[in-house]
């Protein structure tokens, strides 16, 4: 089998473009959180009252065209910025090759061996959503209004059709807006790659699924360069997607806590995850040789991947955690390695009660209690379909500089794992990043200092 190595990283998240924004601000151990948008409350009752915003990127600065924007969703445009930096970060330049569509070609690179990889959980929601509200609302209203005109009999009735946030025209992009697969393909037509471009959607396991599937092929030798990662755009005007997760009893909340307290991992005070808006995060794999030759920047070495799956719940982890510590062994087993030669777990870590207790027994049970342990959702909160890559990336990062980030507000941890609590600089040769997802799907990533 081939080695593979990663060359190059690309981000947007909460913090803003960059993997060095990511990086840093991680490592100042910053969180970015918000309430919820005041007329949320116009729908529902929260449990829940706090996101992490993803801030507004202006894509016509960074080179898109106007048809793009109506051409895709925010979630496949998340998808091109981050991996554009990951291409770049890894020594690729891009030649605007294809004017007439804004196609670029990868300079020196066969495009029949480079293959694209990306995992969203629900793809372009909100896409499908406005489409969804147009098609319900918009006739009914405007006929409901025409109706009654300005008649102060119907006051209340002409409020309550305001709080119905409609868009005013139909989208005929709606159907490619919104495919799971938007992302993958959207990232193939501006690069232009022609070996597989495939999307991967296993809810929170997406990205690092995307990523294990793109080492696979480069390993194999179906392709020389896989540009993997996961995306994830989850804001809608009504909350509607925030609010399936708040019945599920899967978000945090309290109100003995302050905002910035709430999100805790593995501590005994944790109530359930953040939700992030989302974000995307990219990783450039390559063959080894073919890195070398063109004098790449080689970052890490990733070993192995594996996937299991619990055959239990369609929403809850199985309790025993059996298919996660059969997830270790088989990643560890691919690497020729054992639990112990692993020095760091970038862990799901979402901060719900059941996850937490799990995952941390099974860490215990497999790795022992001296390896480093973090959750990078303690400070991103969870970006769904991109939690993975962004986990994966960090892996990465910490392999690279030889620290990692903290767990905030991890005070009173549930099980005696080494936790990352201080900042501080550690020996990392190797680092272990594992996803789980509604459904039982359960993934994991190796990664080796080159």
């Amino acid at each position: 089998m081939r080695r593979v190595v990663v060359t190059g990283l690309g981000a947007l998240s909460s913090y803003g473009q960059g993997v060095d924004t990511l990086w840093s601000n991680l490592l100042q151990n910053n969180s970015v959180l918000e309430p919820i948008p005041g007329h949320w409350d116009d729908y529902a009752n929260y449990r829940s009252r706090v996101i992490s915003p993803l801030p507004d990127f202006d894509y016509l600065a960074s080179g898109f065209k106007r048809y793009e924007l109506r051409s895709y969703d925010r979630v496949a445009m998340n998808a091109i910025v981050a991996a554009r930096e990951a291409i770049e970060h890894a020594g690729f330049n891009l030649s605007l090759t294809r004017p007439k569509i804004n196609g670029f070609s990868i300079d020196g690179q066969d495009p029949t061996r480079a293959g694209v990889y990306f995992g969203t959980g629900v793809g372009g929601v909100n896409s499908f959503i406005d489409n969804i509200l147009h098609h319900y609302c918009y006739e009914p209203i405007k006929s409901i209004a025409t109706h009654y005109g300005a008649d102060e009999q119907y006051q209340n009735l002409h409020a309550d059709l305001n709080r119905m946030v409609h868009p005013k025209r139909v989208d005929h992009f709606a159907v490619p807006r919104f495919m799971p697969n938007a992302p993958a393909a959207a990232v193939g037509i501006k690069m232009g790659t022609q070996g597989p471009a495939q999307n991967f959607s296993l809810a929170c396991a997406s990205g690092t699924a995307a990523i294990g599937r793109g080492y696979q092929d480069v390993r194999s030798g179906s392709v020389d360069l896989a540009i993997t990662g996961g995306v994830e755009f989850l804001r809608d005007p009504a909350g509607s997607m925030f609010r399936g997760f708040d019945l599920a009893g899967t978000l945090m909340s309290g109100d003995d806590l302050p905002m910035d307290a709430l999100n805790r991992p593995f501590d005994r005070k944790r109530s359930g995850f953040l939700f992030s808006e989302g974000g995307a995060a990219s990783l450039i794999l390559e063959e080894y040789e073919h890195a070398v030759a063109r004098g790449a920047p080689i970052i890490p070495e990733i070993c192995a991947y594996a996937e299991t799956f619990d055959a239990h719940s369609i929403m809850s982890i199985e309790e025993s955690g059996s298919q996660i510590r059969r997830l270790i062994q088989c990643v560890t087993a691919d690497a020729g390695l054992s639990p112990a030669d692993i020095d760091y777990v970038n862990a799901h870590g979402t901060g719900t009660t059941l996850n937490d207790e799990i995952e941390s027994a099974a860490i215990e049970s497999t790795f022992g209690n001296n390896v480093l342990v973090n959750s990078t959702k303690a400070l991103l909160g969870h970006t769904i379909g991109a939690s993975g890559a962004f986990e994966a990336l960090v892996s990465v990062l910490s392999i690279a500089h030889q620290t990692t980030h903290c767990c905030r507000n991890l005070d009173e941890p549930i099980r005696d794992l080494n936790f990352v609590r201080t900042q501080d600089n550690h020996t990392i040769e190797t680092a272990y990043s594992q996803s789980f997802a509604f459904g039982g799907h359960n993934c994991a990533l190796l990664f080796a200092r080159s």
